[in-house]
């Protein structure tokens, strides 16, 4: 690849917004996270928020200085479940589109689940039972299915923003909440279970904000570290023990906690969908992946 093919991904998720920029070799130039909880209150409302696209829009442009600088020449940005159930995306997308001079594709949770399929399992070994690949953003959790290719796939309306506000409006969660929230997460994991198509052999693997903080934690960094989360199993019993302390907390004590302090507020949530996913599959063990949909746009370029 020549200087000139420099390629970049942005993805705008419910919770928060990511860039990815590839070189002529395919290697990391930059890659960024930010929380704009572009997704507050759509669950409840069906709008973006002012505050909140504001909040995104002002990263956006920040990227847009760094994909100048590093001379980017392709671009593919998404949005996902936020976007997917607002409204008033349109005003979003085309505010968007004064930033970066295209507005952002909007995925179907479908499209979703492939290419976060592609992106997890690029760089990890061969399975030849397959991979289970799935998703915690923060309005959807997107599982899908296959070999090398996604041959079977979910979205779910449970992600670690949607659960929060829908179910955990106490600050620590009550045992009710808890209770609640995991059998609608339940509910509809099971009900994905024949779509999916499972063998019960294939090898899980689990990304996103919520993951990678529990593995980070369980590799004792609370920085950014993918040479120590990648590929990083997390078991049961420690997932669940995890779960169930940043549960008892309110947010102000969870944060020290985290590698990311502005998640602290909905981890709660994302730990349960976490939790719900080892329980409901009967998983001993997962394995972490720092690859995901950002890294499945960005190939798709190349």
């Amino acid at each position: 690849m020549s200087e000139t093919m420099r390629v970049g991904a942005i993805d705008i998720g419910t919770n928060s917004v990511r860039l990815l920029i590839l070189g002529e070799s395919g290697d990391e130039l930059a890659r960024e996270m930010h929380i704009t909880q572009l997704g507050q209150g759509v669950d409840a409302t069906g709008t973006l928020h002012p505050a909140a696209i504001e909040r995104t829009l002002s990263v956006i442009r920040r990227y847009a200085q760094t994909l100048e600088r590093l001379d980017a020449k392709k671009l593919r940005m998404t949005a996902t479940s936020a976007a997917r159930d607002a409204r008033n995306r349109d005003v979003f997308f085309s505010a968007v589109r004064d930033v970066l001079g295209h507005e952002p594709e909007l995925l179907s949770g479908e499209q979703e689940a492939q290419l976060s399929f592609r992106g997890a399992t690029s760089s990890l070994p061969p399975s030849r039972a397959g991979f289970v690949v799935f998703d915690i953003g923060g309005g959807s959790t997107e599982i899908a299915r296959g070999v090398t290719q996604p041959e079977h796939f979910v979205s779910l309306d449970v992600g670690a923003v949607r659960v929060t506000e829908r179910y955990l409006a106490t600050d620590p969660p009550t045992d009710r909440e808890i209770a609640d929230a995991e059998r609608a997460i339940s509910a509809l994991l099971e009900g994905s279970a024949p779509t999916l198509s499972l063998r019960g052999d294939e090898r899980w693997v689990g990304l996103a904000g919520t993951v990678t903080t529990f593995a980070a934690h369980f590799a004792g960094t609370m920085h950014y570290a993918p040479e120590l989360t990648h590929g990083q199993p997390l078991p049961r019993a420690a997932v669940d023990e995890f779960s169930a302390r940043l549960l008892a907390m309110p947010s102000a004590e969870r944060a020290p906690l985290l590698m990311e302090p502005k998640r602290a507020r909905v981890i709660g949530g994302g730990a349960l969908v976490l939790r719900s996913v080892m329980r409901t599959f009967a998983l001993e063990s997962i394995t972490t992946s720092e690859h995901d949909i950002l890294d499945g746009l960005a190939a798709s370029l190349l």
